[in-house]
């Protein structure tokens, strides 16, 4: 079991050569969410202050290492130009928050002109992140072992165009999910991803169970993980 961290370790760090702690810099195809299949970079951070019992990242978990902004910038513009898409993903991203809204305002503007995404687990606020940024905010069920936490104070600072994933293991999972939808109405409001741990739950069970429930959202699997398989980190 994965030791738990009880106290987010926030980053606030003023060093000229200590911007972002990265677990990997990447080119892959997106493999999640309405840019499925689209070419993408991504800036995975390290640290995670929760520990989710199906994690597919725990090579982020940890430390990871340091680097400047001058170097990270210097190292996304070199990527190809048809590489439009910016995926900042963790860990747990926004651990560094006020540094990733930085670098985040960086890279949506000249000359980089990235179209920018952040992945978070949902349990940290989402307050501050700019109105031009697409989030991608998950809500943990029962089997994560981290459904406790107040995912419900970030929906005022999502936009429509935003999307809400939930990641099922098991019916009890689903369900949970299904009251999610039906209390805050968010099928109404954002746009839904359902997903299958890996390997756990077959895709066409959750398929069934979507279709059943007559739910407004997206079933999707992970597509790099079809194309590289479960293990590879990066390319």
């Amino acid at each position: 079991m994965l030791e738990k961290q009880k106290t987010p370790p926030f980053i606030q760090s003023s060093s000229k050569d200590k911007f972002l702690q990265l677990a990997e810099l990447y080119v892959s195809i997106q493999g999640e969410g309405s840019h499925s299949g689209l070419p993408c970079y991504f800036v995975r951070t390290a640290i995670c202050d929760i520990r989710c019992t199906w994690c597919d990242t725990p090579h982020a978990l940890g430390k990871g290492k340091w680097i400047d902004l001058t170097s990270l910038l210097d190292k996304i513009s070199k990527i190809p130009e048809s590489i439009s898409l910016i995926q900042i993903t963790g860990g747990e991203p926004l651990i560094q928050k006020k540094n990733i809204v930085i670098l985040s305002k960086k890279l949506s503007k000249a000359p980089f002109n990235k179209k920018i995404i952040i992945e978070t687990g949902g349990h940290l606020s989402l307050s501050g992140i700019p109105e031009n940024i697409h989030l991608v905010m998950d809500i943990k069920l029962p089997s994560s072992g981290e459904e406790k936490h107040d995912f419900a104070q970030n929906f005022t600072f999502l936009k429509s165009s935003d999307e809400i994933k939930f990641v099922v293991q098991t019916r009890e999972d689903f369900l949970r999910a299904l009251l999610w939808v039906k209390e805050y109405k968010l099928d109404e409001k954002y746009n839904l991803l359902f997903s299958t741990v890996w390997n756990k739950l077959p895709l066409e069970k959750l398929a069934e169970w979507m279709l059943q429930a007559k739910i407004k959202a997206r079933l999707q699997t992970q597509l790099h993980k079809l194309i590289w398989g479960n293990d590879k980190q990066s390319i």
